[in-house]
């Protein structure tokens, strides 16, 4: 592994850990690229489907990029079965830092395959995709970690906790909603008690949009790192200080993203998120109008003095 600092080491160190959450089709190479450059510690991949990545090639080149400097880096996997996640593991196990699994995704579609938050109901078979999973990674410093939505009774949660730990866990994440939830008020009393509950690193997920919400979310559970989703989509910046995003964190995502080779739709998405508290209520429309990069680069040049460096 090619990273400074594993995962593991970061956790256990006195700082606070910041981690970018994985994101479908938004947390890819060129945001981790961007978000690294301020402040963010730890990033994770979109979610992969695990079944896919071992049976196809093409799909192995499509969801997955990275370059050197893209550490340390979390490949979030989805899973239905222990085998499909072990070998998934030891694929992509040369080229990252950790693989997670997720167990908190609550969409329709995800759970009935088995995946995401549908996992949080069997324990016993978390305990097992991780064991064999870690059974199979000589690399004690590749970390195997969960990402978790919280029950309604935080016992049935803290069992499912102590058993993944258990079964060599390095670290959970914790979303601290029911999958029931989207954006209500977040339950840290929970992550306390299950921060309480296990030996292992513990992380806070859940609106966290500023340094301050950070540091605040680690008064209240004394986790060891924080994980943010849409507060980092929207502020790339978030772990460096910032309440917005900046006009030179936009300049770098420009500069990045054409380095990169990054395809226009995401592009364009990504620039419509970090510049909503900049751009003009009245501009918002046309600006997710322009159907080209050439478009937006005018717009920004014209309106913003914002010029892409090339």
């Amino acid at each position: 592994m090619g990273s400074e600092n594993t995962i593991i080491e970061l956790l256990k160190s006195d700082k606070l850990v910041y981690m970018s959450a994985p994101m479908v089709r938004y947390s890819k190479l060129p945001f981790r690229t961007l978000v690294r450059k301020y402040g963010c510690d730890v990033a994770f991949t979109p979610m992969i489907i695990s079944e896919s990545f071992i049976k196809s090639e093409k799909a192995r080149n499509n969801e997955f990029k990275t370059i050197s400097s893209d550490r340390p880096l979390v490949v979030q996997f989805a899973a239905s079965n222990s085998s499909d996640l072990a070998d998934a593991t030891e694929l992509i196990a040369p080229y990252a830092d950790g693989v997670d699994l997720n167990c908190g995704c609550p969409q329709r579609w995800v759970m009935k395959e088995g995946y995401g938050a549908h996992l949080i109901n069997h324990p016993e078979l978390v305990k097992e995709m991780i064991r064999q999973t870690r059974s199979k990674i000589c690399d004690e410093s590749f970390s195997i970690s969960i990402k978790i939505r919280i029950h309604n009774d935080i016992n049935t949660t803290v069992d499912l906790c102590q058993k993944a730990e258990s079964a060599g866990a390095s670290w959970i994440t914790v979303h601290g909603r029911t999958t029931s939830e989207r954006h209500t008020p977040v339950h840290y009393d929970s992550i306390k008690i299950i921060k309480d509950s296990v030996k292992i690193p513990v992380i806070a997920n859940g609106n966290v949009f500023t340094i301050k919400d950070a540091q605040e979310i680690y008064c209240k559970t004394n986790v060891d790192g924080v994980m943010s989703a849409r507060g980092i989509l929207h502020n790339p910046a978030l772990f460096a200080g910032y309440d917005k995003t900046p006009i030179c964190c936009v300049k770098d995502y420009m500069r990045i993203a054409t380095e990169l080779e990054t395809p226009f739709t995401p592009f364009h998405r990504h620039l419509t998120f970090m510049l909503e508290k900049t751009i003009r209520k009245s501009d918002k429309e046309h600006f997710c109008s322009l159907r080209n990069k050439e478009a937006v680069l005018n717009y920004l040049s014209d309106h913003y003095q914002i010029l892409s460096e090339q």
